[in-house]
Order: structure tokens, then C-alpha cells, then sequence
């Protein structure tokens, strides 16, 4: 299946605009005494260096050096458009016209060559930027540390009285991991006070409400 081919307005306009333009130079050349083959030649190396200006500006940033010869490209195609509109005698064209003709191909080469090898300072100065962290690394912190304990002064007639037989409390669900936990953390009160650790010292350390505290106090009896 075969495609249309739909006329596209700008792209109509950019070619009447370029033919234009290109017949102005050929003329202004011709007009300057280039003759033959040397006359479209012009037109040709106006607009090329006016695109490579043009294409280093876009891809490589805002520079002087592009923005230099993509203002003489426009200047020189621009003048020629105004020069043959009547503005000089193309019979008899000034010698300073003549001068300019003749001597742009050199000009054209070398902002074609400056265009094309001088290197960009624009990436070279770029500098690699660490990465961010990833959300997962950022939100997850991994496990919560267990609490050291805490290291409580130690009396030289330390008389803590045991745990007393309390009465028995209401039941309490306690977490097997809390119960374990609340062995261990008594058992470094006993070790570092010689003294089994009391309900309130107990409730303080693991920071649960005293309903909770009486039921783990009840288990480590």
C-alpha cells in the first residue's frame, strides 16, 4: 500500500525561499565577474555554511564561534537578496563588492574548518554528577536496631528485693519475640545487679503499658 504525499506549506515556502535566495547569490556573483561554474559555486557554500553554523548551535550549544559564522553566512546571504533588488548597479558593481566576492571562498573555508574541528568546550567542562539514591535504598532503612541496655549504677548494698508472688493478672497476649526479649534484657539486670529485675524496671525497659508488664513478669517468675 502506497503512502500520499501530502504538500507540506512550510517545507513549499522553505524551497521558493532557498531558490530565492540562491539566484540572488548566483546573480550577485555573476555580477562581480565570477563566471560558469564558479558562479553557482557561491550560492552553494553561503548556505552550507550557514547550515553547519546553524546545526553546531543546535546540537552543541550557544558559542561565539558558531554564533560568528552563522551571522556573516546570514549577512553575506542577505546582502546579496537586498544588492540585487536595485539597491546597486549591477552593470558596473563597485569595486568593494568585487573585493568581497572574491574573496569569500577563503573566508567560507575557514569558518567550514573552525566549524567542523574546534572542539567543543561545552562537554568537555561537563562534569558526571552522581547519581541520586533510589527510592527503595531511600525508604527502606532496613531492620530497626534492638536498644542496648542501658547501663544503671550499681550500689555496693544493692537489697532489690525479688519479684513478690503478685496476684495473678487478667490475661494479656504477649508476643513469644516480646517474652524473649524481656528474658534477655532481664537477665542482663540480674547479671550486671545480682538482683532479678522488678515489674516497673521491667515495664520502663521494654516500654509496654503495666497490664502487659504483669503478664511477662508472670511468665519470667
Amino acid at each position: 500500500m502506497t503512502r500520499s504525499i501530502r504538500p507540506d506549506a512550510v517545507l513549499v515556502q522553505a524551497v521558493i525561499a532557498g531558490a530565492l535566495s540562491f539566484a540572488h547569490l548566483h546573480d550577485l556573483a555573476a555580477a562581480a565577474g565570477q563566471t560558469g561554474w564558479k558562479a553557482w559555486a557561491y550560492p552553494v557554500s553561503v548556505d552550507l555554511l550557514l547550515v553547519a553554523a546553524w546545526r553546531r548551535l543546535r546540537n552543541d550549544g550557544p558559542s561565539r564561534l558558531a554564533w560568528c559564522w552563522f551571522l556573516i553566512a546570514l549577512v553575506a546571504s542577505l546582502g546579496a537578496n537586498v544588492a540585487t533588488a536595485g539597491f546597486l548597479d549591477l552593470e558596473h558593481p563597485p569595486a568593494l563588492l568585487r573585493l568581497g566576492v572574491a574573496g569569500w571562498p577563503a573566508l567560507a573555508f575557514l569558518g567550514g574548518t573552525l566549524l567542523a574541528h574546534a572542539p567543543n568546550s561545552a562537554t568537555e567542562d561537563r562534569t558526571p554528577v552522581p547519581s541520586p539514591p533510589t527510592a527503595a535504598s531511600a525508604s527502606d532503612p532496613g531492620p530497626d536496631p534492638v536498644p542496648a541496655a542501658e547501663p544503671e549504677p550499681v550500689s555496693a548494698a544493692d537489697d532489690t528485693p525479688a519479684l513478690p508472688a503478685a496476684e495473678p493478672a487478667p490475661a494479656v497476649a504477649v508476643p513469644a519475640a516480646l517474652v524473649d526479649h524481656a528474658r534477655k534484657v532481664a537477665a542482663d539486670h540480674e547479671q550486671r545487679t545480682g538482683a532479678r529485675i522488678d515489674t516497673d524496671t521491667l515495664r520502663a525497659r521494654l516500654g509496654v503499658p503495666a497490664p502487659m508488664a504483669d503478664a511477662i513478669a508472670a511468665q519470667l517468675a
